[in-house]
């Protein structure tokens, strides 16, 4: 970004055509306000006045600005600067949106709040560049920041105003939180990795994460089909331009590796029902490889990515002991990942890594490393794949498979298998409200709890589940049956669509797959 002092204005020059620049936030602003009155807006009045309340603050700045240029004398200015890697990240994250808001339609109706942000975002990066006397580069600098937060975390319209904040803070980060690095004043952090990890803290220490979509957004990218292989097709687009495959190549094959280990070792999945979760995945290609703030080192950049897997890993578990959303995992290491990484470059510096492996050496295959590196991460992509721990059928997907590791007592195997079954009777899956049910009376694998059992079992009969209305009428005894056909359009989806118009003949191939045995008999019944 190019900067400079505010040029004074000829005492006798008029003030309209010396601050003529605030036209510019002022015309911002006025969209803001007239998007404000778009019925997606106005469906929620907390919402609008949230919009309201943006301009308000962004009004009453421009006037305190403009009062002290008059006053001075001073004139504020900007630049326009196109950067690559603005525009490019930019056209990519709105192909995910495009993509993944296909099969999910919040997204879609996300349009305009995503508008109004990036209005917001504009006159308010304008302003602070002012107020700290200094030029404005215009470009397309706010997009990739405001996308990226949006990809991880909305506000709920009652609470839209925070959206707003926390946009104002990772742009106040990037302003005020600045170090000097290789002779230049640049900001420490990823402006929305900034936002997104102090956001995550606070949201996490006063257990308010149901203000916001979070859950529904880690959780709902596996809806579009094949999504690992999208972001896998996308981040080739970063990776060639801006040579960060050694930072999300890195951070996948370390995340994999630690999650093929566990899994080897205690007989069930590290994560749910993924070796790396979509949301992670997703972040370790458009979250952790901002240039500005990751290492510039080959090896340095290898190290930052391994240390993002470690991070993701340690972090699902801790967090889950203390009973947050795991769903943070992926935001709250960026910020301490990027204070490190002067002294990650200055170690691997010191040792003086390129004369160590080729693999490390900037003019590696005549200057063509990153094309190199590209080539060994497809590889590993692909051979994933392959093995079936991207998109497909994952051991996690299987309920019968859950059930066997709490029968044979294996690590967390139990609470993941209510974990399931809980989600799925929220989908109306009637099986698993009477197997949670089941848990309940049985108090096996969960304190007993009556009120609880009663009111499984009698959401399961509303879904018409003999087994569940049974129960419901007699507590001396525990009925439990197999899955009805709705139940395995539900249970079956792996993490996906559920399966409405699949055909009999293969809801119960399906199954059977899935070690259903009672839909292996009808599958192998079936003409």
């Amino acid at each position: 970004m190019r900067s400079g002092s505010n040029r004074q204005g000829s005492p006798g020059a008029p003030a309209g055509r010396s601050l003529g620049s605030f036209k510019i936030p002022l015309a911002l602003t006025v969209m803001l306000l007239l998007l404000s009155f778009t019925p997606r807006v106005q469906a929620s009045p907390m919402l609008a006045w949230s919009f309201w309340g943006a301009c308000v603050a962004l009004l009453l700045w421009q006037l305190f600005l403009f009062i002290g240029a008059s006053r001075a004398g001073e004139s504020h200015e900007f630049s326009i600067v196109l950067r690559p890697q603005h525009y490019i990240q930019t056209m990519v994250q709105i192909s995910l949106y495009a993509y993944w808001g296909y099969y999910w339609r919040p997204v879609y109706e996300h349009f305009w709040l995503i508008c109004g942000q990036l209005l917001f975002a504009y006159s308010f990066d304008m302003l602070l560049s002012w107020s700290r006397r200094r030029d404005y580069t215009l470009g397309f600098g706010p997009f990739p920041i405001i996308l990226s937060i949006n990809l991880f975390i909305w506000f709920r319209d009652d609470w839209f105003y925070l959206q707003f904040l926390m946009i104002a803070v990772g742009f106040m980060g990037k302003e005020y939180v600045r170090w000097q690095r290789e002779g230049r004043n640049v900001h420490i952090f990823n402006p929305s990795a900034f936002s997104l990890g102090l956001f995550s803290l606070i949201l996490i220490m006063t257990n308010t994460t149901g203000l916001t979509w979070g859950q529904e957004i880690a959780s709902t990218l596996t809806l579009a089909p094949n999504i690992y292989a999208f972001l896998f097709l996308i981040g080739l687009v970063v990776m060639y331009f801006f040579s960060i495959t050694l930072v999300a190549g890195m951070a996948a094959i370390t995340l994999f590796g630690l999650s093929a280990l566990y899994s080897s070792s205690t007989g069930v999945p590290y994560f749910l029902d993924s070796e790396i979760p979509a949301a992670v995945f997703l972040g370790l290609h458009l979250l952790i490889t901002d240039p500005s703030t990751s290492p510039r080192t080959p090896l340095g950049k290898s190290l930052f990515g391994v240390l993002y897997g470690f991070g993701v890993f340690g972090l699902y578990t801790l967090l889950g002991n203390f009973g947050a959303p795991t769903f943070y995992d992926k935001l709250l290491c960026v910020p301490l990942l990027n204070l490190s990484v002067i002294a990650i470059d200055r170690a691997v510096r010191s040792i003086h890594s390129e004369s160590l492996l080729n693999v490390w050496r900037a003019n590696w295959l005549g200057g063509r490393a990153n094309l190199a590196h590209m080539s060994i991460w497809i590889l590993v992509f692909v051979s994933m794949s392959l093995l079936g721990k991207t998109d497909g059928k994952h051991t996690g997907d299987s309920l019968p498979f859950w059930q066997q590791a709490c029968a044979s007592d294996l690590p967390n195997a139990c609470g993941r298998l209510l974990q399931l079954e809980s989600t799925y009777c929220g989908d109306n899956a009637a099986w698993a409200c009477n197997e949670l049910g089941a848990h309940y009376r049985e108090g096996q694998i969960v304190g007993t709890d009556t009120e609880l059992a009663l009111s499984f079992f009698g959401r399961a009969c509303e879904l018409k589940f003999q087994a569940g209305c049974l129960n419901l009428i007699d507590t001396e005894v525990l009925s439990r049956d197999s899955p009805h056909e709705l139940d395995l359009r539900l249970l079956l989806r792996e993490g996906g669509r559920n399966l409405m118009d699949a055909s009999i003949t293969d809801l119960y191939a399906r199954a059977c797959e899935h070690d259903w045995s009672f839909a292996c008999a009808e599958s192998r019944g079936s003409p």
